[in-house]
């Protein structure tokens, strides 16, 4: 079906089934598998239209629609959902399934990185996210090992098995090559990070977290938190990997404005969003919250994607991506070599 056909059959959808009756319906911003739309209605009303793809398992994309729900309802800043009139949080008609929420103005992706104030209202946000998902239903808070946060093993086995795949006609150009090199490289320095994820805590707390908060689903207004989208269905994963995948992501370690141009402003603010953090959500360990940084590089350099992408889903790669994967490995860089300062001031912020 065409995207003009989506766009007449997602009107249609709105009118008949959330009483929405649209005078403007537009392209919104690309999402990872969906296709997303802005709508205003004839009453001035602006929401956010996400178009899942066939084959979307609904019932899952349902749980994390009211995962986000129960943290709005906790007083975090997530945007509402609008249901159907006959309650449904995805209404599907026409072949086509659909999600509403409200737009959220005036805001920005963390993409464009953190700076000033932004680092404390990001600690403090997933702070209260994480202390009011430890209610969740799912389950409290529980310890896991730190091989189930960064599992050395399988990394091994996926970088061997990609390096395998590559053996009898290795790529000689372009991101396919760089991905290559890179993982015969994250590949023989496993053993050093192995060694290094040694001095992590023997556990880590697993809880309900949102399970996808990387920069793209934090939306900014200022200096302020506006939003946080895209939650992924209840599961129990590591707080301080969460907290650390969205304060030392790639794009905003990297960002211009802290590591490559400000080399000493990650630090500091990865402090000030684990001190806000902790005054929003005491409950979690000093033990994990000090573990954050090194969590992250771990979880970097145990990482295959999107060096797999090549092989995997060709047509996934954009020049977006591609520079994505070169952060990642330069961020992973980046935080090995400063990790040690990282931790000493951490350590006296929370002692």
């Amino acid at each position: 079906m065409s995207a003009q056909s989506d766009s007449m059959v997602v009107t249609g959808i709105l009118t008949l089934l959330y009483r929405i009756v649209p005078v403007s319906v537009s392209e919104g911003p690309a999402g990872t598998a969906t296709r997303n739309y802005l709508v205003e209605d004839r009453e001035g009303g602006r929401w956010f239209v996400k178009e899942y793809p066939r084959g979307t398992d609904v019932g899952e994309e349902q749980q994390a629609l009211a995962l986000g729900e129960s943290a709005r309802a906790a007083g975090v800043p997530v945007p509402a959902v609008r249901r159907t009139v006959t309650g449904e949080l995805i209404a599907s008609a026409g072949g086509l399934s659909v999600s509403v929420t409200e737009y959220v103005a005036d805001a920005q992706t963390a993409e464009g990185g953190l700076s000033g104030g932004r680092w404390a209202a990001v600690g403090e946000a997933v702070g209260r996210l994480h202390r009011a998902l430890a209610r969740h239903p799912a389950g409290p808070p529980r310890p896991v090992p730190v091989g189930a946060v960064c599992d050395v093993e399988r990394a091994g086995r996926r970088l061997e098995d990609l390096l395998a795949r590559w053996a009898a006609a290795p790529p000689s150009q372009g991101f396919a090559a760089w991905a290559h090199r890179t993982a015969e490289r994250r590949l023989a320095a496993l053993p050093e990070a192995a060694a290094r994820l040694e001095r992590l805590p023997v556990t880590l707390t697993a809880q309900v977290v949102h399970g996808d908060l990387a920069s793209p689903n934090l939306l900014l207004r200022g200096e302020e938190v506006a939003a946080l989208i895209d939650f992924r269905p209840p599961g129990h994963r590591s707080a301080a990997r969460e907290l650390g995948r969205i304060v030392l992501d790639p794009r905003i370690v990297l960002d211009p404005r802290t590591v490559l141009a400000r080399p000493d402003e990650w630090i500091p603010g990865l402090v000030r969003a684990v001190d806000a953090y902790r005054a929003a959500n005491p409950a979690l360990s000093a033990g994990d919250l000090l573990a954050v940084p090194r969590v992250a590089a771990g979880y970097l350099a145990c990482s295959v994607y999107p060096l797999s992408e090549p092989l995997n889903d060709p047509a996934a790669l954009t020049p977006a991506l591609e520079a994505y994967g070169r952060a990642r490995q330069e961020a992973a860089t980046v935080l090995w070599e400063r990790l040690e300062e990282a931790e000493e001031v951490l350590r006296d912020v929370l002692s």
